[in-house]
């Protein structure tokens, strides 16, 4: 089964492939301030509807969130995932190695940055609440270490990420509270019905 990318989405990925190739070539763990600046605006326009976004796209694990590829670069330049938050359920904190970005499509999340020393991890400034068409930018360079969760306990949410990677393969790092940090890999949640989309051929 073959899925061709909603125009919105489309459009969004060319002009993201657009600011890659104006600032390459960059280390994608420390991306340029400026790239990141234009590539938030364009996500916070991707997320300012979300009509776009299939159902099958759209579907909250019953314990864990989900995560599903919607699209990957075929340089693995980047990744465009779609984050499905059930009522309450959150991430442990954990780190990208990669430039990421968060947009929320649906709902609201709660955010809290962290940082990591030998000693563990220590929570810094406050929970950041991230509503609707709102989007935070990620960077290893400045500090990408962070826990997130759904704002609400009755219903369910969702954000569009994107990463400097094919981030389901990245290998990066839980922080457990008083526990070392241990490895992890994410995958993606996608089944038969929604593989990733694909451009139409211009």
């Amino acid at each position: 089964m073959q899925r061709l990318a909603p125009p919105r989405l489309a459009d969004f990925v060319r002009r993201l492939e657009g600011h890659i190739e104006a600032f390459a070539p960059f280390d994608a763990a420390a991306p340029p301030a400026e790239f990141l600046n234009r590539a938030g605006k364009d996500l916070a326009h991707l997320v300012a509807a979300d009509d776009w976004l299939p159902a099958a796209d759209r579907v909250a694990g019953e314990e864990h969130y989900r995560q599903y590829l919607l699209y990957l670069d075929p340089e693995e330049r980047f990744s465009v995932v779609s984050f499905v938050w059930g009522p309450g359920q959150k991430t442990p904190v954990h780190d990208h190695q990669v430039w990421g970005m968060v947009g929320v499509l649906q709902g609201a999340e709660r955010c809290q940055s962290y940082h990591a020393d030998a000693e563990g991890v220590r929570s810094i400034g406050g929970e950041r609440r991230l509503t609707v068409g709102e989007v935070e930018l990620l960077s290893p360079e400045q500090g990408d270490i962070h826990r997130v969760e759904n704002a609400f306990d009755d219903r369910d949410s969702i954000s569009i990420h994107v990463y400097g990677a094919d981030i389901g393969r990245v290998r990066r790092w839980v922080f457990p509270l008083g526990q070392p940090k241990k490895p992890f890999i994410s995958g993606y949640g996608n089944g038969p019905g929604n593989p990733p989309f694909l451009l139409k051929a211009s």
